[in-house]
C-alpha cells in the first residue's frame, strides 16, 4: 500500500472516531434535556397525602388538619382569641342565635380564625375586626381536609374513612370539645397559653354539666396591665339568652360561688386544656 493510501485510511479512522464521540456527546446531551423536561415524579404528592391523612401522635385529629409550624399556631392563637374577646363588645351577627351559648362561642371564634380574612370577610363581620395577625397558612376552612366539620366526636385514633362516616361534625358541645379535641395541659394557670380552654364541671346539672371558658392571656382591649384575662358565654335559658363575659381569673378567684373558682382547690374546676390542632 502506497503512502497516499495509508495516510487517507488514517485520517477515515481519525474521522469516524471524532464522529462517533460527537454523536455520544450529542446523545447525552439530548438525555439531559429529555430529563429535564420530564414531569414532576407522582411518588411526592402521595407521600403528601399520606402524611395529611397520618396520625402520628394518635390524637384521633389527623396530620393536616393540625397547625404544624409555630407561625400557624401563633397566628390561629391571635384570631381565636380576638375574634371571641370581640363578642364581648358586640355579638357578631354571623354568629347563629341558636348557637350561643359557652361551647358556641369556641366553634365560632375556631372557626372564623380559619377563614380566608380577606375584605370580604371584613365587610361581612363589621368595622370591629381589624387585620389580628396574618392568616394561618396550613388549613383553609373552605379547602382543608375536613372542610367545616372540624370537630372529633369520638376517642379513636383516626383513620381515612373517618371523613366520611360521621366521626368530625360541624358541632361539638363542652363535653365533646374537651374529651376529643383538646388534651389536658395542667390546673395550673402559669402553664396555659392563649386560645387554651378551661374547663368546669358540674354533675349535678343534668343537661349541661361541663361548662368552657376561652383562656385570653393578655386581652387586646382594656387590658389593665394584666395577663389572667378569660372571656365566656354563660349559656342561655328559656328566659335568658345570656352574655359573653370577660373577667380576670383574679377576679373570678373570689367568685361567691367557690365552685366557680378556677383554683387547684376547686374539684369542679378541672383545668387549662389546649386544642388538639395546637399540640
Amino acid at each position: 500500500m502506497d503512502i497516499k493510501r495509508i495516510k487517507a485510511v488514517k485520517l477515515s479512522s481519525s474521522a469516524l472516531v471524532a464522529l462517533l464521540l460527537l454523536t455520544a456527546a450529542l446523545a447525552g446531551a439530548g438525555c439531559n434535556r429529555v430529563s429535564e423536561a420530564q414531569p414532576p415524579s407522582k411518588k411526592k404528592p402521595r407521600a403528601r397525602a399520606e402524611v395529611r391523612l397520618s396520625d402520628s401522635d394518635r390524637d384521633g385529629i389527623p396530620d393536616g388538619a393540625e397547625l404544624s409550624s409555630s407561625t400557624d399556631r401563633e397566628n390561629f392563637r391571635q384570631w381565636f382569641t380576638g375574634i371571641a374577646e370581640i363578642q364581648f363588645y358586640e355579638m357578631s351577627k354571623e354568629w347563629n342565635a341558636e348557637q350561643r351559648d359557652c361551647a358556641g362561642l369556641v366553634r365560632f371564634a375556631w372557626r372564623e380564625a380559619l377563614k380566608r380574612h380577606d375584605s370580604e370577610w371584613h365587610n361581612r363581620m363589621g368595622a370591629n375586626y381589624e387585620a389580628l395577625a396574618p392568616d394561618v397558612e396550613e388549613y383553609d376552612l373552605e379547602s382543608g381536609l375536613l372542610k367545616g366539620k372540624l370537630f372529633r366526636t369520638d376517642a379513636e385514633a383516626f383513620k381515612p374513612s373517618d371523613l366520611y362516616d360521621g366521626s368530625f361534625a360541624e358541632f361539638a358541645d363542652a363535653r365533646t370539645l374537651k374529651s376529643f379535641n383538646t388534651t389536658f395541659v395542667s390546673r395550673d394557670r402559669r402553664e396555659a397559653k392563649a386560645g387554651d380552654l378551661l374547663f368546669y364541671y358540674q354533675p349535678w346539672v343534668q343537661k349541661t354539666p361541663y361548662h368552657v371558658m376561652i383562656f385570653l392571656g393578655a386581652a387586646r382591649e382594656a387590658r389593665e396591665g394584666a395577663s389572667d384575662w378569660v372571656v365566656y358565654h354563660t349559656g342561655g335559658s328559656p328566659t335568658d339568652a345570656g352574655t359573653v363575659k370577660k373577667v380576670r381569673l383574679a377576679v373570678l378567684d373570689h367568685h361567691p360561688d367557690p365552685r366557680w373558682r378556677p383554683i387547684e382547690s376547686n374539684q369542679n374546676f378541672l383545668g387549662f386544656f389546649r386544642l388538639k390542632i395546637l399540640n
